[in-house]
């Protein structure tokens, strides 16, 4: 009979104890309920990005010396640099610079050691679009030359984010 009795004691005390851990998973659910949501409806309203938020890149053209700083600090090799030594002026020419967003991990190593502060991050973070024709991923900006004659307009800013 004694250990039907420690049976039944040991089975009173589970009982209790399951009330107990219901009662405070209860207790904490009611706690949240006065709170306000965390959760914004993304399509309809933005984010506010911090101070540094690292979003899409942004290129000025006419700064940049083609000193391929950002291709050595960059971890995956990323930004493509196409340039020209003019030997009459014994300078680089930029003809070309890309940077493939699709690969791109935005670590800012490129905006941080540019020498001219040609690059930088904008707060911009919805890369993706809906057709083909607007992708945006892989970014060329080439010279004011071939910009006219694929366009068959001259640009007046030479901007990443104006392409």
């Amino acid at each position: 009979m004694l250990p039907m009795v420690t049976g039944f004691i040991n089975y009173g005390q589970q009982i209790v104890r399951a009330a107990r851990y219901i009662g405070q998973s209860f207790m904490i659910t009611l706690s949240h309920t006065n709170r306000l949501p965390v959760t914004i409806q993304y399509p309809y309203e933005k984010l506010i990005t911090s101070e540094h938020f690292r979003g899409r890149i942004h290129f000025e053209f006419d700064k940049c010396i083609a000193c391929e700083v950002c291709v050595r600090v960059c971890p995956i090799d990323l930004p493509v640099v196409d340039w020209k030594l003019e030997t009459d002026i014994r300078k680089k020419r930029l003809l070309n610079y890309s940077i493939d967003f699709g690969i791109c991990i935005f670590c800012g190593n490129c905006v941080e050691y540019c020498p001219t502060n040609c690059l930088s991050m904008t707060e911009e973070y919805e890369l993706s679009t809906y057709d083909l024709i607007g992708d945006y991923t892989i970014l060329t900006i080439m010279n004011s030359t071939q910009i006219k004659k694929a366009t068959g307009k001259l640009l007046d800013s030479r901007t990443i984010t104006d392409y």
